[in-house]
Order: C-alpha cells, then sequence, then structure tokens
C-alpha cells in the first residue's frame, strides 16, 4: 500500500476536523460526562462525525476504530490487516481547561503497527506528520514545513515530558531516578511529539492511556527516529487484543540512557 499519496488527504482531514474543534472551543459549550467519568463535548462529536465520513470515502475498505463510536468485537477486529484508529478530540480535559494542547489524532494501523500517523493542534495550526518511507515532519499554518528528529544525546539537566493532568507517584520515582531534570508538562499527545522533534528525551508514561491516545503520535516519533516501548522494551502494538487499553509505556527519544532501568515498575 502507498501509504505516502494518503498523507495530504488524511492532514487535510485532521485540519478541517481541527476548525471544526474551534468553531465549538469559541463558544461557551457543555461539558457531558461519558460512562468512565471522562468529559465529552460536542467538539469531540463534531471532529468525529467529520474524520468518520472522511475516512469512509478515502478508504472505504478500511475499517476505522475511533473513541467516539462503538469499539468493534474481537473476533471481528482480529481479521483485520489494516485499520485506522482515531482520536478526534485527545486532551478533552485541556481542551475544557481552554490552554490549548489539545490535538486530533490520525493513525493507519498494519499488521499492529502504526505506519502512518497525523496529530494536529488546532490552537497552534501545525500538524505533525510521520509515514513509513516519508519520514517525520512539522507543518506549520503558513504552509512551512520541515523535517524533525529525537535528540541524539539526553540533555544536562534531562528534559522529561509528563502528564499534565494525570501526574503521580510512579512519575515522581522515576524522576529521582533520573537525577538532575527540567520536567515538561502538558497534555494530550504532544507529549510524544515534544520528543519527536528534539524538545525532551523521554517520556513515561505509568499510567491507563488507550490505543487512539498514542497511536498516531507512535507513527511521528518512529520515523523521527525514536521508540515507543512497553515496559519489557517491545514496541507497543495496535489492535491486537480483545481490550483497548495500552499496557505502560516509555517514549524514548535520546538512546544514550537505559531510561526503562530507572522505571519504578521495569524490574
Amino acid at each position: 500500500m502507498d501509504y505516502k499519496s494518503l498523507v495530504e488527504p488524511v492532514v487535510a482531514l485532521a485540519e478541517d476536523a481541527g476548525r471544526a474543534i474551534l468553531e465549538v472551543y469559541s463558544t461557551d459549550f457543555e461539558v457531558q460526562e461519558k460512562a468512565d467519568e471522562s468529559p465529552l463535548t460536542q467538539a469531540d462529536l463534531a471532529s468525529h462525525r467529520w474524520i468518520d465520513a472522511g475516512l469512509k470515502s478515502l478508504t472505504p475498505d478500511i475499517p476505522i476504530v475511533s473513541e467516539e463510536a462503538g469499539l468493534p468485537e474481537f473476533e471481528e477486529r482480529r481479521r483485520w490487516k489494516r485499520c485506522w484508529i482515531v482520536d478526534p478530540l485527545d486532551g478533552t480535559r485541556e481542551f475544557v481547561n481552554r490552554n490549548g494542547e489539545f490535538t486530533v489524532n490520525i493513525a493507519l494501523i498494519e499488521d499492529g503497527r502504526p505506519v502512518l500517523g497525523v496529530v494536529h493542534v488546532p490552537v497552534q495550526n501545525k500538524t505533525y506528520v510521520g509515514c513509513e518511507g516519508a519520514g517525520a515532519q512539522r507543518r506549520l499554518g503558513d504552509g512551512g514545513s520541515e523535517s524533525i528528529a529525537v535528540a541524539k544525546t539526553a540533555g544536562n539537566p534531562v528534559r522529561v515530558v509528563g502528564s499534565r493532568s494525570h501526574r503521580g507517584a510512579s512519575l515522581d520515582a522515576f524522576l529521582e531516578a533520573v537525577g538532575e531534570h527540567d520536567l515538561v508538562p502538558m497534555g494530550s499527545s504532544l507529549k510524544f511529539c515534544v520528543v519527536a522533534e528534539g524538545g525532551a528525551d523521554v517520556y513515561p508514561r505509568l499510567g491507563p492511556t488507550s490505543e487512539w491516545d498514542t497511536a498516531a503520535a507512535q507513527a511521528v516519533v518512529e520515523q523521527a527516529g525514536g521508540r515507543v516501548v512497553t515496559l519489557d522494551g517491545k514496541p507497543m502494538k495496535y489492535n491486537a487484543k480483545a481490550d483497548i487499553l495500552n499496557p505502560f509505556f516509555c517514549v524514548i527519544g535520546s538512546v544514550d540512557r537505559d531510561w526503562l532501568a530507572l522505571l519504578p515498575d521495569s524490574e
């Protein structure tokens, strides 16, 4: 399959969804609560509808897994060679808090691997792209585009990116093991992107996430020369089990330190 031919239409789709999100963002929107107590807004739903229709038109034979749609049974999903995994609005808490740190995530999965990922940042009008065979790039709203790559060596102090909304004792233990560091708090899949563009060295995630939270950004990181691995060092896989929850993982940019050895749950 020619993944590169999908880049431009998927980027356009993410940007259109981003505009639909910003239309809601500029209003006095209501916040509902889903069954898992996570927030839901009309922006989530508007983005989902836009992306769902667009992908069905672009690739009618490739099924879609979206946070805002029902998850098909694994008996059906396990037969898929390819699928899209979508988070129409990643970082709804950041959206509700109006800090701008939310994204649109669209990933193409093939045989469990993210081979194409688009992460759009509506407030910044910026888009990150990772495509197998084409590398990783950052696109700006003025039409500018530049290749990005992870840092070759860790900073001094080490630059650690962490969740703005979900910090816990495990991250504190990791930071103590790292030693001198700068912590970059951030929301949504932007945490992956700052590693991909060399702005941070490592992002440990020792808390719950779902596959739609990470798939697109994993493609960006990997195509920028980084790694996204579970605590046993294996690449994170997608659509490979009945539930949609990820194991704990680590996003690695610079490889001159053994980050997994510093994680409190890695023994």
